[in-house]
C-alpha cells in the first residue's frame, strides 16, 4: 500500500477524538471518578460518571450510556454536556454517562488481525475481547453498585471505537440495548465484521435492540458502512436500525456534528 494510504490510515486511528487542529474547549461538568483495579486487562482503569441533574434529587433509578473515549481529555466532556442539553430540552430521557479512559486504545479496541498493514497501525491487536470482559463483568457490577442504574444500557463510540461497538454487538449482544457507532473503522481486518455481518448476528433481535451508524466521506470508511446499511435492508433481523450517511462530514468533524440527533433516535424508547 502506498505511504499516503498509511499516513491517511494512521490519521484515521490517531485523530478520534483530536480533530485536525482544532481544539475545543469543552467545560468539564461535574462529575465522578474512580479506579477500577482490573483483573481482566490487568491494569488501573480510570473510570468519569455523570449523574443527570435530577439524580440527587430522585430515589429513582437510571438507564446508563457507557462510552469508550472517555477520559477528560477524550469525548467525556462534550458528551456530558450533550446529555444534559438534551435532558433539559425534554428530548431524551435521563441517562447516567459512564466514560472509560484509555490507556492503550487501539489493543483495547481491535479484535485480531494477522494482516500486515493492520499491525503497521495496531502492533498489538486483539484485546477487545479482554476489554468488552471488563466492561461485562467488572465495570457494570461497579456501576450498578454505586449508582441506581436500571437494565437498560446503551454505549457510543467513534471510529475504532465505533468498531468495537459494532464488534460488540455482534458478538455479545446481549450486553447492551442501545448501539451507537459513528464512522466505525469497518475497514480492519480486511472488512471482516461488514463481510460477515449476515453470519455473525442473530436471526432476530425481536424488535428490542437498536443499532445507530454513521459513515463520513472518509472513502475507507464510508464504503463498508453503505455496504452494511445495503445489507440490513435487505435482513430481516427484527432489529431496529438506522443509517446516516454524512458526505459532507469529515471523520474529524462527524462524531460533533451527528451526536444530537443519535442519542435523540437511539435513546429514545
Amino acid at each position: 500500500m502506498k505511504p499516503i494510504f498509511l499516513l491517511l490510515y494512521l490519521t484515521v486511528f490517531t485523530l478520534s477524538c483530536k480533530n485536525k487542529g482544532i481544539v475545543y474547549n469543552d467545560p468539564i461538568p461535574e462529575h465522578d471518578s474512580l479506579i477500577i483495579s482490573s483483573k481482566i486487562v490487568n491494569e488501573d482503569r480510570v473510570i468519569n460518571i455523570w449523574t443527570p441533574p435530577n439524580y440527587k434529587e430522585s430515589t429513582d433509578s437510571f438507564p446508563v450510556l457507557y462510552m469508550t473515549d472517555g477520559g477528560i481529555k477524550e469525548d467525556f466532556p462534550h458528551v456530558a454536556n450533550t446529555l444534559a442539553k438534551l435532558i433539559s430540552e425534554n428530548k431524551i430521557p435521563p441517562y447516567i454517562l459512564v466514560g472509560i479512559e484509555n490507556t492503550e486504545r487501539r489493543k483495547d479496541l481491535t479484535g485480531p488481525t494477522e494482516v500486515e498493514f493492520d499491525l503497521t497501525i495496531v502492533p498489538h491487536p486483539g484485546g477487545s475481547t479482554n476489554f468488552r470482559g471488563f466492561i461485562k463483568n467488572e465495570l457494570f457490577t461497579e456501576i450498578n453498585n454505586r449508582y441506581r442504574t436500571t437494565d437498560k444500557r446503551a454505549i457510543i463510540g467513534e471510529s475504532v471505537a465505533g468498531l468495537f461497538v459494532i464488534e460488540t454487538f455482534l458478538l455479545d449482544n446481549d450486553m447492551f440495548d442501545y448501539y451507537i457507532a459513528v464512522d466505525p473503522s469497518l475497514w480492519y481486518n480486511e472488512q471482516y465484521l461488514a463481510k460477515n455481518f449476515e453470519t455473525l448476528a442473530k436471526d432476530d433481535y425481536g424488535q428490542q435492540k437498536k443499532l445507530w451508524f454513521a459513515g463520513s466521506d472518509a472513502e475507507d470508511i464510508s464504503t463498508h458502512t453503505r455496504t452494511l446499511n445495503e445489507k440490513l435492508k435487505e435482513l430481516d433481523l427484527g432489529l431496529v436500525w438506522k443509517y446516516s450517511d454524512e458526505p459532507e462530514e469529515q471523520h474529524s468533524t462527524i462524531f460533533r456534528a451527528t451526536k444530537e440527533k443519535a442519542i435523540i433516535w437511539t435513546l429514545n424508547e
